[in-house]
């Protein structure tokens, strides 16, 4: 008996160290991120889901307006097909690829080659080092989106929030040439122009383009890049709360059988 009550005690440490983890991680993004803007994530929650359609927007907008600058270097071309992520079909993926070049080699006689891009392959860099990148874009090299909603304080807020924070600098502030102000970013200077203006490009579903679509479409493909498991983990965090549901019930009846024993015995 001994042994099942400190089972139960060490099953209630864990839940209330779960629970206190969960609030002070809720805590400290909502404190973090209190000035952002907000808006209604399809994948937040317990039962969070990305939406297809916004996903997909988003790639458009990553390849139309930001591929030439920032790189997602951790991504697949095959990964747009799989399920919980963009979903397109397997002739829309091979489409999407082939539309790319990728430098292969070396060949027989020792010689690099260029070919159409594979499912296999990664997504095509924009520049060929680092170097280049910085040379291109005044110094500053522009960061890899594979994981970068993972990589900024304020997660998907702060990209979404960072995309509509473009406005002329407050009297008195000077800027050096090249940089920009945004009300969102740290310290408010960025070297990155606005990238987004409305109509700058045209959906196919019809959905209209404006700067806050296509914020929360490109941060909505952003997220998905960042975490491609999470519709399944979402799942599985359901499944593993059921089970700890279930297990609570249990033990607290067998704890009361066995202490209605002990209480008729005395």
């Amino acid at each position: 008996m001994k042994v099942l009550i400190n089972k139960v005690k060490n099953l209630i440490k864990l839940l209330s160290i779960l629970a206190l983890i969960t609030f002070a991680t809720t805590h400290s993004n909502s404190a973090e991120s209190a000035k952002l803007l907000k808006t209604d994530w399809s994948f937040k929650g317990l039962f969070g889901k990305f939406d297809r359609g916004a996903l997909q927007r988003g790639y458009q907008v990553y390849t139309e307006v930001c591929a030439s600058c920032h790189s997602m270097k951790y991504v697949s071309y095959r990964n747009l097909g799989e399920k919980g992520g963009p979903e397109f079909t397997e002739a829309e993926v091979k489409a999407i690829a082939a539309s790319f070049e990728v430098t292969d080699g070396p060949n027989a006689d020792g010689e690099m080659f260029v070919r159409p891009a594979k499912l296999s392959d990664k997504f095509v860099m924009p520049y060929e080092n680092v170097k280049a990148a910085q040379a291109a874009n005044g110094g500053a090299y522009p960061p890899d989106m594979s994981v970068l909603v993972k990589a900024r304080g304020g997660g998907v807020d702060y990209i979404y929030s960072l995309l509509q924070g473009y406005e002329d600098a407050p009297s008195g502030m000077t800027l050096d040439e090249g940089v920009h102000y945004n009300k969102y970013m740290y310290g408010n200077k960025i070297m990155m122009s606005a990238p987004l203006s409305d109509d700058i490009l045209e959906y196919g579903d019809g959905t209209k383009a404006t700067v806050e679509q296509m914020s929360k479409d490109v941060t909505t493909f952003l997220m998905w890049a960042a975490e491609p498991h999470l519709e399944s983990r979402h799942q599985m965090g359901f499944k593993a709360i059921i089970y700890l549901i279930i297990l609570t019930i249990l033990v607290y009846f067998s704890m009361k059988k066995i202490w209605s024993r002990v209480e008729s015995e005395v």
